[in-house]
């Protein structure tokens, strides 16, 4: 899927606006090394900047990574795939805020989080948790089986916090908190904020089809929808949000 950096920026930047409550969780330590880990376009980088001595950005969208340099060229970002993090304790913090459901491997992950963090170092995450974006997920399938189209919505990795506490331990990370919560998230810009959402967040399925197919896909999945997501002034999505702290043992 290619990233559209500038919709997401325009659009969508609540997705860094409610990462700012995970900020609260960081170490108060100037000196502390932090990564952020699937960085996008570097809103919350920078204000990790003002957390710590050395801030790196990571992501694995070119098109996100060319629009942070851009934004804050102050700041160090690099094109990384979390599967392949080529660090090795060097950090206090890897942060991330709305990674890792993208992310299939959850054991590979966190295998790399681990590696990249110093003995004592913390992973501090938040991302889609068991039922996020329910209802648009039932609305979007549902008109590709009614248009009778291939495509279904992306398959998202969302456990429950026991599934991740699970893994965490298995990959020597100590649960400190994990828990999930209902995070209903307004959409932008009226009637065309679903239709938004849906553009940037399935794009990857969106593109695989004539341009006409998938407008009215958009629009079937919208009817569907407006029920549970529409109030009559705006949309807003189901999200349900998972949060993790876990610590990397000193030895």
């Amino acid at each position: 899927m290619q990233w559209n950096s500038t919709l997401y920026d325009q659009k969508h930047d609540f997705v860094a606006k409610y990462g700012e409550g995970l900020l609260t969780f960081l170490p108060e330590n100037p000196a502390q090394a932090i990564l952020d880990l699937g960085c996008g376009t570097g809103t919350l980088t920078a204000q990790l900047a003002a957390r710590g001595s050395r801030v790196v950005g990571v992501d694995s969208a070119r098109t996100m990574v060319e629009r942070a340099k851009v934004q804050y060229p102050e700041l160090a970002f690099q094109v990384c795939d979390a599967l392949s993090l080529p660090f090795e304790g060097e950090f206090d913090v890897v942060f991330s805020n709305a990674v890792f459901h993208w992310i299939a491997d959850h054991d590979t992950l966190l295998e790399n989080v681990r590696k990249a963090l110093k003995p004592g170092g913390q992973l501090i995450c938040e991302f889609g948790g068991a039922g996020n974006i329910a209802a648009v997920e039932q609305a979007f399938n549902r008109a590709c089986e009614e248009l009778e189209l291939a495509v279904r919505a992306p398959r998202f990795n969302f456990p429950t916090p026991e599934e991740f506490s699970a893994r965490l331990a298995r990959h020597g990370l100590a649960p400190v908190q994990v828990y999930d919560y209902d995070r209903p998230t307004p959409l932008k810009d009226g009637e065309q904020g679903l239709a938004n959402w849906m553009r940037q967040f399935f794009a990857g399925q969106l593109e695989a089809l004539p341009e006409q197919t998938g407008q009215a896909l958009l629009a079937r999945a919208e009817e569907l929808a407006r029920p549970k997501l529409w109030d009559g002034g705006h949309w807003t999505a189901d999200y349900r949000r998972l949060r993790a702290v876990a610590r990397k043992p000193v030895k």
